[in-house]
């Protein structure tokens, strides 16, 4: 279930690229959540190996994952990594030359689903094997595309395997009867990918239950309940309102007395440089040029604009860190869909206020093309720091 281009991409590589190997990193801390990308990778493919990357944040976090476990439980190989160590990386290399040259033989065990859905499944996977002659897990996946409906993916298929999936008689038999079986079941387009996503999300929380143990047995307890009251509707959006606006008085109030030592530290060596000129019986154009030209307008612009962004950038990391980021989109995305945007949005306009050019990079976590458009247009008239500094320049000067 692709949701951008870079995915696209890389989707259409695993189908019809023809991969001797697909490797798919997980987190540690997470696992949970990124099992949802493995069960959909291993539709497509059988030759699959899970690489469960950061052990040593999962240990910090007390929290220990059975690899042996999760590879019966999955049916393909897993290897444990920390990426900064280059032996854990050694040992994945050699479990992909083991899969590329078959002496390790994987067998993925796949999601199963409703009944309703097996059924059609199982109905469009004969046809696609009889009619275009396709392996039976691509005529699988191929059918839950068909299912699904998602133009993009259609289409791609038929023009990278060269079949029409349109004007085939029998595959269009098969698709009339699922729909009619698919009604007689209250199974409807809107909800299809809401009932293949949450049996995913059901078998992923099963695994995860049986191969990971927590020291901290209240670790997972004492996340969902910051949870609850970071993303209540009542206290939500006021400590939102508090956590930015702690922030943005420490970089605009805080930043002054920064900003104060560097122009009187500067404005010590300007005079210091206008006695060293004097000294070497410099030219007055000169010295005018160097020092109250360059070295002074560099200086100003340091002295301005350096404080702001040294305060703003890390307080706004240590907020992603801690992952209140995703929490804050979560409370606004109500909002910003009035305005037929995204609660992501958020996110890239509170970066834009540190710059412009940081909040337009950050739009690409936006999925929608013309949602990200909509961001990056708009984000460029959130007043960063580096117009509040030029504006401070002017005052300053003009004072």
């Amino acid at each position: 279930m692709s949701n951008s281009e870079e995915e696209e991409i890389a989707r259409d590589y695993i189908c019809f690229g023809n991969p001797d190997c697909t490797i798919i990193v997980v987190d540690a801390t997470c696992l949970e959540r990124n099992l949802n990308l493995v069960f959909q990778t291993m539709e497509i493919t059988n030759n699959v190996i899970v690489c469960v990357n950061l052990l040593d944040e999962a240990k910090k976090k007390k929290i220990h994952i059975d690899l042996d476990k999760l590879s019966d439980e999955l049916g393909v190989p897993v290897v444990g990594t920390t990426a900064r160590k280059k032996k854990t990386l050694d040992l994945l290399m050699d479990m992909v030359k083991q899969v590329c040259t078959s002496k390790i033989k994987v067998k993925p065990n796949k999601i199963n689903y409703n009944k309703t859905i097996e059924k059609g499944l199982t109905k469009l996977q004969n046809v696609l094997r009889s009619e275009f002659s396709l392996s039976s897990d691509l005529a699988r996946w191929i059918g839950l595309k068909i299912m699904d409906g998602e133009e993009t993916i259609l289409q791609s298929i038929e023009e990278n395997l060269a079949i029409d999936l349109l004007n085939n008689e029998p595959l269009q038999e098969a698709k009339n009867a699922i729909r009619d079986d698919f009604a007689k079941n209250n199974i409807t387009e809107s909800n299809f990918k809401d009932l293949i996503v949450t049996t995913i999300m059901h078998k992923s929380e099963t695994i995860v239950e049986k191969v990971c143990t927590f020291e901290d047995d209240n670790y997972s307890k004492r996340d969902r309940k910051i949870d609850k009251i970071l993303t209540s509707k009542t206290l939500g959006i006021p400590i939102m309102l508090l956590f930015l606006g702690v922030i943005f008085w420490l970089t605009i109030v805080g930043a002054n007395y920064p900003s104060e030592i560097l122009f009187s530290v500067f404005a010590w060596l300007q005079e210091k440089l206008f006695l060293l000129a004097d000294f070497l019986h410099c030219p007055e154009w000169l010295s005018s040029m160097l020092i109250s030209g360059v070295y002074q307008t560099l200086t100003w612009i340091v002295a301005v604009m350096l404080p702001p962004m040294a305060i703003f950038f890390p307080l706004f990391t240590i907020l992603e860190d801690l992952g209140y980021l995703p929490r804050i989109a979560f409370n606004l995305d109500g909002f910003f869909k009035k305005c037929c945007c995204t609660g992501k949005q958020m996110i890239t306009m509170c970066m834009g206020f540190g710059c412009n050019a940081a909040g337009c990079v950050g739009c690409r976590i936006i999925d929608s093309p013309r949602e990200r458009l909509i961001a990056i247009l708009t984000n460029n008239f959130v007043p960063c720091n580096r117009k509040i500094s030029l504006f401070n320049c002017y005052r300053y000067f003009f004072h």
